[in-house]
């Protein structure tokens, strides 16, 4: 039972650390697409497509917070669009940025974050150094490990994956990451 706790705590520090509050990502939006290709098809006429444009509002407004809440994030983290297929182009669009941050960076901070990480999961142990500390040593099927922590700052949580800082969350987030990791499981 204690070892299904941890799992279900390390799904929880997961998805907080997964979501790092990028809901809103820049991204392909391709639900939105999809919705104007299928108004592009209903009617030939560009007064025809408004009024269809205009029924069809609601479905471009869910349409559109599902891409900017979900599928961009799911494309940002993993790599890959769910509903293009397609790879993260728009934010690894190479531009003449006006501020030019990469050079100062580590390059791990240029790439796409999950395709970098071990897949498969085999064991996640979960320990309280302190009463503001929970680390969890997760250990991979290729017998590789990482270690994730979060320590409470005030009224924030750092979170940390081997050691380097990757996201701080407050109370309220992690609350509603944890709740929403216990319904789905």
């Amino acid at each position: 039972m204690a070892r299904l706790m941890g799992k279900k705590a390390a799904l929880a520090l997961l998805l907080a650390t997964g979501t790092l509050g990028l809901g809103g990502c820049m991204g392909q939006m391709g639900l939105s697409a999809m919705v104007t290709q299928a108004n592009l098809k209903v009617v030939d006429n560009r007064y025809g497509r408004a009024g269809v444009f205009v029924l069809l509002s609601p479905v471009y407004g869910l349409a559109a917070t599902a891409d900017l809440f979900v599928v961009n994030t799911i494309e940002f983290w993993s790599g890959k669009n769910p509903v293009t297929g397609k790879s993260p182009a728009l934010v690894d669009h190479k531009a003449d940025a006006v501020i030019k941050v990469n050079p100062h960076l580590d390059p791990a901070l240029n790439k796409v974050p999950l395709a970098m990480l071990p897949q498969g999961v085999r064991e996640v142990e979960v320990h309280y150094p302190d009463e503001h500390t929970a680390q969890m040593e997760i250990h991979y099927q290729d017998g590789s490990q990482g270690t994730m922590r979060g320590e409470r700052r005030g009224e924030v949580v750092d979170l940390y994956y081997q050691g380097r800082l990757v996201s701080t969350l407050s109370q309220d987030q992690l609350t509603a990451m944890s709740r929403a990791g216990s319904a789905t499981g």
